[in-house]
């Protein structure tokens, strides 16, 4: 991967914090939910309930589709990524806690705010490994997409 895209990429997960995650439900149809994120280098983690569709669509299927963008005031300046990813649970706890910790960094306003942390152990937290990045940079012409193969 060239080193400008890379940098592309990490600057656009870096700037933002939620994305659509769409994972595969049973009956074969797709289901797309925004969740939070944290990412360390081009890996992404996010959580959810142990119950959840998600964590059972992930158990019989590991494949993600997910995008990260923003909503810009003029149609030339969307920039985004999509990418297809493998899911892993993490079962870690040493890993589980670190990815907790991740996430709040994200979102320093709800310090001294009385949220409970949750525990590794109460929620599913998910490892996502790209396959393919497709970044997303109307800048450089309508549509103009590179594509990366991880």
């Amino acid at each position: 991967m060239e080193d400008a895209i890379r940098c592309k990429i990490l600057a656009l997960l870096d700037q933002h914090r939620i994305m659509t995650v769409a994972t595969l439900r049973p009956d074969g149809w797709p289901q797309a939910t925004t969740v939070g994120y944290a990412n360390d280098d081009l890996t992404i983690y996010f959580l959810c309930g142990p119950e959840s569709q998600k964590a059972k669509n992930l158990a019989s299927d590991n494949r993600v589709s997910l995008t990260i963008d923003h909503d810009p005031d003029q149609v030339m300046e969307i920039v985004g990524l999509s990418m297809a990813a493998r899911a892993q649970p993490v079962g870690d706890t040493a890993e589980g806690k670190k990815v907790l910790a991740m996430l709040m960094a994200r979102y320093p306003e709800q310090k001294g705010i009385s949220m409970p942390m949750p525990k590794p152990e109460d929620v599913r937290i998910f490892r996502l490994t790209p396959v393919v990045i497709s970044v997303l940079d109307y800048s450089k012409g309508f549509a103009h997409t590179d594509l990366v193969t991880c």
